[in-house]
């Protein structure tokens, strides 16, 4: 396995199956000295953005937006989720704005002496190509049974919603195949921790490193 390009402090990119831990493993990064990047917050925050906001009405109409003049997240993902060219008319309003305040965000990572690493958290990594940024990539999975049981519980999914959700990416092998590593989120927090922090080790950034 090559060096990181990033030193001290290299950038590992986080990706994975929907419902798999993802947020999970980045918390436990962050706990083992990673500043901990989510690009998935920063596209929700990019959907409050005033040009997005015109922008996707005058496209989609007054149906996305809310009573208080933001857009509605769940009336924009059925039409985006629905049509791959309408997700990627939305995806070239909101991805320049994250690929911004991600760069910003890694350049204050790389200045704060409190952070080891850095870690990128981003659903969408492979699509947007911002795992070009990265030194490293790890990809979380899990059961799909499993992570149909947490978007259910966490956000209301049907099989379907989840179904759609995974069309709209890249299939589950290409991303696997992308990545330095996989951590398999299906034996309790014991076994994903003991994943991560044996990972950390083999790349020389645990915490007796």
């Amino acid at each position: 396995m090559t060096a990181f390009r990033h030193v001290p402090k290299p950038v590992i990119g986080l990706v994975g199956e929907i419902g798999a831990g993802k947020s999970t493993v980045a918390r436990l990064l962050a706990a083992r000295g990673g500043r901990v990047i989510d690009a998935d917050a920063l596209g929700h925050a990019a959907l409050a953005d005033p040009a997005v906001v015109t922008a996707a009405v005058l496209r989609w109409g007054d149906g996305v937006r809310r009573p208080d003049g933001g857009l509605d997240r769940r009336a924009v993902a059925r039409v985006v989720f629905a049509d791959p060219a309408e997700r990627a008319a939305l995806e070239a309003l909101v991805f320049p704005l994250i690929r911004g305040r991600v760069a910003g965000q890694v350049r204050d990572a790389m200045a704060d002496p409190a952070a080891r690493f850095v870690v990128l958290d981003a659903a969408v990594m492979l699509e947007a190509g911002w795992n070009n940024a990265t030194d490293r990539l790890v990809y979380v999975s899990a059961p799909r049974e499993v992570r149909l049981a947490r978007v259910a519980a966490r956000s209301g999914w049907a099989d379907a919603d989840l179904a759609a959700r995974e069309a709209a990416q890249w299939p589950a092998d290409r991303k696997r195949a992308a990545a330095d590593a996989v951590l398999v989120n299906d034996a309790g927090p014991s076994g994903l921790t003991e994943q991560v922090d044996r990972l950390l080790k083999e790349w020389g950034l645990g915490s007796e490193e």
